[in-house]
């Protein structure tokens, strides 16, 4: 079978044509039995035998894979297998790289259903940043009253909408869940005040219910102008020279990694009121939702980081930052 070479498209591909062409892989390609693929996907064999049957009868499958989204799924088994990761879910890369995190928000969101729907979920933590935003905004309505929507990280004193305590508020309102803010700035005025606020009676709360989620969705961060962290979140007596130099090129959580996954040493980590790696490597699903040439490198650092059990990205942007990461030295060569 033959397969097209990544193309940029205006038009996004509609939610039932991803799921149409990622089925017909796993079938056709890889030889996954249909339970197996149900399970994968989240939903049930009567569902894949009806588009088996349509792809047969269609001609989507023929002598080749007739999507523009073939290139996507063979990249993303490859990316996961790699990087030990549940799922990689890669998108066409838009012409308007500014419609990047709204067709990322709306890819994430449709996984964030199916796992919705195949598990009993009592937490779910978000992040901040214009991708989860559009996330929200392409969520499907439901009710889930025995959920809890909280923020994993302090938020901005700014009040713009892609601020964490908004999107925790708008998520747990279009899921009819509970909500439940992190109430701190996203860093403290040093490590000791950090640690003060930490050992407060309702923040060893807070951080006790975030670190019990069995979700939680992150985007990742990078030292551009273009960073909402950099614009609107970092001290003023931090500059992001000094982090560049200390070796890091993007972050999570509002703590900086350096290219191979690490924090780095200094000192702004030590005061971002944030869940710690250690308990992020904890939670089940752990979702990073990050797009955009500007971001490869972070996401590099973020897959060599082994944080993440999915990623959620565009074609272009994901392939270099496989490449990236190879580089140095992440991930498996022989995948």
């Amino acid at each position: 079978m033959g397969q097209k070479s990544p193309a940029a498209v205006d038009t996004p591909p509609t939610t039932e044509e991803q799921l149409n062409v990622r089925v017909v892989w796993l079938y056709f390609m890889e030889g996954r039995t249909q339970a197996e693929i149900a399970e994968t996907l989240s939903t049930n064999r009567l569902r894949i035998n009806r588009i088996i049957n349509e792809a047969r009868r269609s001609g989507l499958v023929s002598i080749t894979l007739n999507s523009r989204l073939t290139s996507c799924v063979e990249f993303e088994q490859e990316l996961a297998s790699r990087f030990g990761l549940k799922r990689a879910i890669i998108i066409p890369t838009p012409q308007d790289v500014e419609q990047i995190p709204v067709l990322l928000g709306q890819a994430t969101a449709d996984y964030v259903t199916q796992l919705l729907n195949a598990d009993k979920m009592k937490g779910i933590g978000v992040g901040w940043g214009a991708t989860l935003r559009e996330t929200v905004r392409h969520m499907p309505a439901m009710r889930r009253p025995e959920l809890c929507v909280n923020s994993v990280m302090g938020g901005l004193t700014r009040g713009i909408e892609i601020n964490t305590f908004d999107i925790a508020s708008d998520l747990a309102r279009q899921l009819n869940a509970e909500c439940a803010y992190l109430a701190a700035p996203i860093y403290s005025g040093s490590p000791e005040s950090r640690d003060a606020i930490m050992h407060q009676d309702v923040f060893e709360e807070a951080f006790a219910r975030v670190a019990a989620n069995d979700l939680i969705l992150l985007s990742i961060g990078d030292l551009t102008d273009r960073s909402l962290l950099m614009r609107y979140g970092l001290p003023k007596d931090i500059s992001i020279e000094e982090i560049a130099e200390a070796g890091a090129c993007g972050d999570i959580l509002g703590q900086f990694i350096d290219r191979s996954g690490h924090a780095v040493d200094h000192p702004i980590n030590r005061r971002a009121i944030a869940l710690p790696f250690e308990a992020l490597r904890q939670i089940p699903n752990v979702v990073f939702a990050s797009g955009g040439l500007h971001k490869a490198e972070a996401i590099a650092a973020v897959l060599a980081s082994g944080l993440g059990s999915a990623i959620i990205c565009d074609e272009q942007t994901a392939r270099k930052a496989m490449m990236i990461a190879l580089q140095h030295g992440a991930g498996s060569a022989s995948a």
